[in-house]
């Protein structure tokens, strides 16, 4: 099929509502592009694909999918029950930036025996999280704006073995470098320009290094058709950054999300670096989030504002907090998946270990943003979870949780807008914390999953 068909198919029904993005590549490009590379996300939330030629892209292709082994896959199938389909959603294609000729689509898993949606497909999870906010009718979108921060490092190595095990990291911008005689292990002199702990945010260049290639990353992604916000560098010495996109639906979020990190460590590369999500890094300084910002609207109306409630926010917002706050032990599960996700979560480095609400305090739980007074600006912004996650699984738990907290009206307590770490130790004995680790976190989300059940 080629590109002038695929333009004519995707005007038909039910392909109309095709993002133009796609279109308007596949216009540009019309002689050039000649792969479509298919990608999905599998139960760990890492991104898998494969590649077919765009002469196999068909009506029936595009309609009923195209095979694969489940079995090799984490999380799907057995091995006796290994056949799978991804169809295509055209909505979500993009020109590949880092594949030569090739239009990148995401797709969602069918089984070919029944002809229903994966279960166990995260992004069919998050396409049904959706659907049951519209069933409830408390609102027609959820609106979500995730803040990934991310490290990009110069070198990694690791490794274990029966004698010995160790990992390095190295950065020219590391604060350990000042006394190195080179510039991390090449022959150019040391300069200096190396922020300190907790000092990266956020000096100009020279001390910011990877202003040029946060640039880079920023044009690759506009190009992607994601919108940005903004781009700095981040509170951690050695190449912590953070690149915000600015607010989308759920599952498109989602999916921009699994772009985000695909262009991030494919233009690192490129430049000779590595970038990581991993969530605690480095000892001793800060970890990277997922500060993750929330909204749900209705009949294009913000239901989280309110000119009359505690910092702008309406009782709906409220008892969304309330849901989250009473579930985020078993959330944590979910949204800080790994070991290292809780070196992240420790006091003392302005990680959210508080299941508390406070307006503008960084180390509570919740906050309630006040940069804008504007009813369209009101969100909730749930801090605890980072870019480790499997982010359709992350994003649907978040949403299930705040929908139960309104269903129930949970309370949320009073904010909490003191500064946390000088409370009195009666005081912050009262204060309830996240896990202290991923077994303490499965525990609890053992103990309390039947809100992520609800409506399927």
């Amino acid at each position: 099929m080629s590109p002038t068909e695929i333009l004519e198919l995707i005007k038909k029904e039910p392909f109309k509502s095709v993002k133009e993005d796609l279109v308007e590549n596949l216009k540009k490009d019309l002689e050039k592009v000649k792969f479509v590379d298919l990608k999905f996300t599998d139960m760990p939330g890492l991104w898998q694909h494969f590649t077919v030629p765009i002469s196999q892209l068909s009506e029936s292709s595009i309609t009923d999918g195209f095979g694969f082994d489940g079995s090799s896959i984490r999380g799907f199938k057995e091995i006796y029950e290994s056949d799978m389909l991804l169809v295509p959603d055209l909505k979500s294609g993009f020109t590949d930036p880092f594949s030569n000729n090739t239009v990148s689509i995401i797709g969602n898993i069918k089984d070919p025996e029944t002809d229903e949606f994966f279960s166990r497909d995260p992004r069919y999870i998050a396409q049904k999280a959706e659907s049951y906010l519209k069933e409830t009718r408390i609102a027609d979108v959820a609106y979500y704006g995730p803040e990934l921060e991310f490290f990009i490092f110069d070198s990694i190595r690791y490794d274990q073995k029966e004698n010995f095990g160790y990992y390095y990291i190295d950065s020219a911008e590391g604060s350990w470098n000042t006394g190195s005689e080179s510039a991390n292990g090449t022959k150019a002199n040391n300069l200096g320009y190396k922020p300190r702990y907790k000092e990266g945010y956020f000096p100009v260049p020279p001390s910011d290094s990877l202003q040029n290639i946060r640039n880079e990353i920023v044009s690759t992604m506009e190009r992607s058709g994601i919108s940005i916000e903004c781009h700095h560098h981040e509170v951690a010495t050695a190449g912590q950054c953070e690149i915000d996109m600015s607010y989308a639906p759920l599952v498109r979020m989602a999916d921009q999300v699994m772009m985000y990190k695909y262009i991030i460590k494919n233009v690192a590369l490129m430049h000779g670096k590595t970038a990581t999500f991993m969530p605690k890094p480095l000892f001793n300084d800060n970890g990277s989030g997922m500060h993750t910002h929330m909204s749900l609207w209705k009949q294009g109306k913000n239901l989280f504002y309110d000119k009359e409630g505690y910092a702008l926010a309406s009782k709906t917002a409220m008892h969304f907090i309330g849901g989250l706050l009473e579930h985020a032990p078993a959330l944590c599960g979910i949204i800080a998946p790994t070991t290292n996700s809780y070196k992240r979560l420790v006091p003392g480095f302005e990680a959210p270990v508080n299941l508390v609400y406070s307006k503008r305090n960084r180390s509570a739980a919740v906050r309630i943003p006040v940069y804008s007074r504007s009813d369209k600006a009101k969100r909730v912004e749930f801090r605890t979870p980072d870019p480790s996650c499997n982010i359709y699984l992350c994003f649907a738990a978040m949403l299930m949780a705040g929908i139960d907290g309104i269903k129930r009206k949970i309370d949320p307590g009073e904010p909490l807008d003191k500064d946390i770490y000088h409370l009195s130790e009666e005081e912050a004995r009262k204060i309830p914390s996240v896990p202290a680790s991923l077994p303490e976190a499965l525990n609890a989300l053992e103990q309390d999953h039947e809100f992520l059940l609800h409506g399927g």
